[in-house]
């Protein structure tokens, strides 16, 4: 298991449990005690969890500067994304014009919509592949771009969305949190979701329950500004600042 495949599987299990015992990681990851106080030493560094005898506890709310590429992020919490994306295909009806932000969860709403007449707009260029193949009318704006998130980005993206008004907008997040918003390591990205969600009539959020309570270096916009589609909320503190669709409670 590579080691930030370990840190996030560990960041998921403290801030699910607020708590986790070090014989717990060890079972968790088929792993030595060595290598889990190595992990925990590190994310304790990082500030993205507090390290205690026997352990790690949780933050209130984490900051974390990890971004896992396409390929990782593919791997964690599958059925809680097919879940999410189910869900989502269904608000989209014929007649709308749709964007579909990069991601993995997003990827997963591709091959379940059933509605016809829709038109797309992606910054993500295999999303936009697998639209044209089914058959939609599908728009891709230009720019750069960025190989980790398979996301096109960058000053011209922004000028290729500025005209969209989108009837419905379907967006990935890194971190949810009360103080933070919705975030992601990026500027880059962050500004095109900023431009995309301005724009937008409708806006929803997709995220699994890991995404919620951290922070990441780029807000790209207030809690009260999307609708949030998760498979479990346990926080209840966020019905006060947006609507939250739960799709496995």
């Amino acid at each position: 298991m590579l080691t930030e495949e370990r840190h996030a599987i560990i960041l998921d299990t403290v801030n699910k449990n607020k708590s986790v015992g070090l014989n717990e990681l060890c079972q968790l990851l088929y792993t030595s005690e060595s290598t889990v106080r190595r992990d925990l030493t590190i994310l304790d560094e990082r500030g993205l969890l507090i390290k205690v005898r026997g352990g790690a506890i949780a933050l209130a709310e984490n900051y974390t500067v990890v971004e896992h590429n396409v390929e990782e992020k593919s791997k964690l919490f599958i059925k809680e994304k097919e879940a999410i994306a189910r869900f989502a295909v269904s608000l989209i009806h014929d007649g709308d014009f749709v964007f579909i932000d990069a991601g993995t969860t997003t990827e997963k709403m591709l091959n379940y919509i059933s509605a016809k007449d829709v038109t797309f707009v992606t910054n993500a260029f295999l999303h936009a592949k697998k639209l044209a193949q089914r058959g939609f009318k599908v728009f891709i704006p230009a720019g750069e771009i960025k190989l980790s998130t398979e996301a096109i980005v960058g000053a011209e993206c922004l000028l290729s969305l500025q005209n969209y008004n989108f009837t419905k907008c379907f967006m990935g997040v890194n971190g949810i949190s009360v103080s933070g918003g919705f975030s992601t390591p990026d500027i880059n990205e962050a500004s095109v979701k900023t431009a995309v969600i301005n724009n937008g009539q409708n806006v929803y959020v997709l995220a699994d329950h890991s995404k919620f309570d951290k922070v990441t270096a780029v807000k790209f916009a207030a809690l009260n500004r999307a609708k949030i589609i998760t498979d479990k909320l346990e926080d209840k503190k966020y019905l006060t600042e947006t609507s939250v669709k739960e799709v496995l409670s």
